[in-house]
């Protein structure tokens, strides 16, 4: 580290042509049309394909009620203004939403409908200035049996009812959802005890029959989203699961978060990246997934959580998310349930080796992770290994490699992480209705913002004119009343992450704001190979810690300054970040094609939520670890590793999610195909869990 402070410009890109208010492309770049894109086409713009598959979808709809006086109708997208409407925190049925249901059912005595009858599916906050005001946004399911029974004049109303597409839905029964575990247990009662005559050779990996029966041993990598789901379902299913943390537990990992904010120490194993719960823990803990929020597996998830001790407003709120504050105390019920199942939980140890037999994962090699040294090595012998880490375990990428375990780049997206006043934010989205906001306390929603903007070199404006790479620039990871925090795991790599507590009263608003980067800017910079992603976030990281000076302190810039190739160290404003910021020259950290798209992107952000570029906002770096590097190989059925039996990469780390849901989902499938292939799950997994979603490579 001390040789690169002494020759630090070695390690920046050179100064580069200003892209300031004065500059004409920017000028000329204000004139055009927002790129943003928020909803999908409508009415009109719908292309020819798109309106035919509707027309199909309204025909079958249509067909498919048999019985318009049983089931329950489901009611979308019934807007009622804030004026009208309790707020926020209010879940149920109200007299302004009875008025919007009475106009779908054309009945003319709203506050005669019976409440009994409805139930609120979702509710989600619509704060667009265009075409109308600010509203809340409803689904609600009728009981039509019950409506009837309430109110017998609602007959003639229901009889003319009709499905349309997105609007109005029939559906013949009550779609129940429910927590994982009592699924599992529903599903062992009604198919009778489990075969308990199958032993499992470790060696082979093979069921077969023998004289003493004992259980199935699996090993938990990993106790994140996707390590903690998949040890559920596998206890729930009788196996014997040993879940391996090389952090710490939830109690002793904030204490030690507590002394990286106060003490600036740093523990390398139990931090914001690594303990119970993963990365997640320390973060928004959001909710949100692009896997299908009305999904079967999804609301399985949801329903589980709110089993832990999760609000049940998750299961209705269009933007879910916990806080950590929340968060951590459904982890320690998490972790307890899976104690009571017989999951033995190993906090602070570390995998540092697979132990392989003819091509089959046997066990693993541990140690104690407060022991640098590794002098206290352990050989574990298991049935099969379930490798659930998150994207910061480079260590563990590093091992599979040594055993020629198939590892390929991926693309993702570094940045940096821009931050606000809140009430600016919510002054932008909201306008007169800002005041409602009271801190998290009021009537309407934090403010929060999504952007997107798709660069490419055929935009004759475009930055990236030089080179054949499309890219897109996107907030991330919004965190609304938050505060910026620091996730390295090396005292010399700077690296960060925004968090939120549950009611997001902090005075700030971050988001990260991240370009993506694929193989082609790896080997720009000489990295090559399945690790080649790993190197480019070091090198960043590497970079923001010279810049910032050590000893964990930030380089910052504020949004005007980056605009215009300057630094002004006298008026920055205020940070979240509590171990300090220092002006530095965020312009000159990526290379130059980055730093220009994410310029461009900023001025195209700034059309959209004016005053978005602003003295007051302040640019931090770096963020890197937006999702993993690398994914894993693996079957599309049993989730095994292509290239090494035995091993079932699940999960952020292994390339097959982003985010806690997407996660959880992930673990939940793992662990059902490890049960079925080990003889504890006798049953077709899709008819229990529905059909297996992809998260995608990318998080929004």
């Amino acid at each position: 580290m001390s040789s690169l402070l002494q020759c630090p410009s070695k390690l920046f890109f050179p100064f580069h042509r200003p892209y300031s208010n004065s500059t004409p492309g920017l000028l000329h770049l204000r004139r055009q049309t927002v790129p943003i894109f928020y909803a999908k086409r409508t009415g009109k713009q719908r292309y020819p394909s798109e309106k035919k598959k509707l027309k199909l979808k309204q025909k079958e709809a249509l067909s498919s009620v048999t019985d318009k006086f049983q089931g329950i109708w489901r009611l979308s997208k019934l807007a009622v203004s804030v004026k009208n409407d309790p707020g926020k925190d209010f879940l149920h049925i109200h007299i302004g939403l009875l008025q919007e249901i009475a106009k779908v059912l054309e009945f003319p005595v709203a506050s005669l409908l019976p409440e009994e009858a409805f139930s609120v599916v979702r509710k989600s906050f619509d704060a667009r200035k265009i075409p109308n005001e600010a509203k809340f946004v409803y689904t609600v399911d009728m009981d039509v049996s019950k409506l009837l029974s309430l109110e017998p004049r609602t007959w003639d109303f229901i009889s003319r009812l009709e499905p349309k597409v997105g609007l109005i839905e029939h559906m013949p029964r009550e779609r129940i959802s429910r927590d994982l575990t009592s699924i599992i247990r529903d599903f062992k009662d009604s198919n009778g005890a489990l075969s308990r005559e199958q032993g499992h050779n470790i060696d082979s990996g093979e069921s077969h029959k023998c004289s003493t029966v004992r259980k199935p041993r699996i090993a938990i990598v990993g106790s994140g989203p996707s390590g903690l789901f998949a040890s559920l379902v596998l206890a729930e299913f009788g196996a014997d699961v040993t879940l391996i943390e090389r952090g710490q537990a939830v109690e002793r990992r904030g204490r030690d978060i507590g002394a990286l904010v106060v003490r600036r120490i740093l523990e390398s194993e139990s931090n914001f990246c690594f303990g119970e719960g993963g990365a997640g823990t320390w973060s928004d803990g959001k909710l949100v997934t692009r896997i299908g929020r009305n999904s079967d597996c999804v609301l399985m998830i949801m329903n589980t959580l709110v089993h832990f001790g999760a609000p049940k407003s998750i299961l209705v709120d269009g933007k879910p998310h916990l806080g950590t504050d929340r968060l951590v105390p459904l982890l320690r019920n998490f972790r307890q349930h899976l104690q009571s199942l017989g999951v033995d939980i190993r906090f602070g140890m570390r995998v540092d080796d697979l132990l392989i037999q003819d091509g089959h994962v046997v066990g693993v090699e541990v140690s104690d992770s407060t022991n640098k040294l590794k002098s206290d090595c352990k050989k574990l012998g298991f049935d099969a290994v379930i490798l659930a880490v998150g994207h910061s375990a480079r260590d563990i990428y590093q091992m599979l490699l040594s055993h020629n375990v198939d590892l390929i780049p991926k693309d993702f997206a570094v940045g940096l992480r821009v931050e606000h006043p809140q009430e600016l934010i919510n002054n932008i989205q909201y306008s007169a209705l800002a005041n409602e906001v009271c801190s998290g306390r009021g009537k309407v929603p934090v403010a929060d913002y999504k952007v997107v903007q798709y660069v490419n070199d055929k935009d004759k404006n475009s930055p990236l004119k030089s080179e054949s790479t499309n890219r897109s620039c996107y907030s991330f990871c919004m965190c609304p009343g938050g505060q910026v925090v620091l996730t390295s795991t090396s005292p010399s790599e700077i690296c960060i992450n925004g968090m939120s507590f549950s009611r997001r009263a902090s005075k700030w608003a971050n988001a990260a704001l991240v370009v993506t980067v694929s193989t082609k800017d790896f080997d720009a910079l000489n990295f090559h190979g399945p690790l080649a992603g790993v190197e480019f976030q070091r090198e960043f990281e590497r970079r923001a810690a010279i810049m910032g000076g050590g000893n964990f302190v930030l380089p910052v810039q504020t949004v005007s300054d980056f605009m215009d190739n300057k630094v002004s160290v006298t008026s920055m404003p205020s940070s979240s970040y509590r171990l300090g910021v220092k002006a530095a020259s965020l312009h000159e950290l990526f290379p130059i094609y980055m730093t220009d798209a994410l310029r461009y992107s900023i001025a195209m952000f700034d059309k959209e939520l004016p005053g978005f570029i602003s003295k007051e906002a302040l640019l931090h770096g770096v963020e890197t670890r937006t999702s993993s590097p690398i994914q894993i190989p693996r079957d599309s059925d049993t989730y095994e590793s292509m290239s090494l039996r035995g091993l079932y990469p699940v999960g952020e780390g292994a390339g097959y999610a982003g985010g806690i849901v997407s996660a959880a989902v992930d673990g939940m499938y793992s662990g059902f195909s490890v049960a079925q292939k080990l003889g504890l799950f006798h049953g077709d997994i899709e008819s229990v869990l529905g059909k297996a979603q992809s998260a995608g490579m990318v998080k929004y």
